[in-house]
């Protein structure tokens, strides 16, 4: 159930028509006609599932999640969807997921290509810990 709190996930505004954060992401869901779209959804629909209340949002014109500060993002390249966990470097990867923005001192990301599969508890795990460290560091 979509909330009016004014966090990003308002229906559509009535002075304005402007889309809100949650139809522009299925916009892009659905303008994405390859694998790309359907990982894209996937990703979506498992953060909403791991975190109930995830705010989405639209910023730098790519899909956020966040809770309680940010979450993660997804972006979409020509050969690859990518979820990059803004403080990523600060959690704990048992499974390995992270195979992108290593170099970084705060961002981890994934890069999911064609054909992978995702590890849905691994990802659940990762942002679980993403919201734990928001909560638990005040943003």
């Amino acid at each position: 159930m979509e909330s009016n709190t004014g966090a990003g996930i308002m229906k559509k505004s009535k002075s304005t028509g402007a889309e809100s954060p949650s139809e522009l992401i299925d916009a892009k869901i659905e303008g994405l006609a390859d694998w790309r779209g359907e990982m894209l959804g996937r990703l979506r629909a498992l953060i909403k599932e791991t975190v109930p209340d995830v705010i989405e949002e639209w910023k730098w014109g790519i899909p956020v999640w966040s809770h309680e500060g940010l979450i993660c993002t997804g972006e979409t390249y020509k050969k690859v969807v990518k979820t990059t966990f803004a403080k990523g470097a600060s959690l704990a990867d048992p499974s390995g997921l992270f195979n992108s923005s290593l170099e970084g001192n705060v961002r981890r990301a994934i890069d999911f290509h064609e054909g992978d599969k995702l590890d849905k508890k691994a990802l659940k795990a990762l942002i679980l810990a993403a919201v734990a460290l928001n909560k638990a560091s005040g943003n």
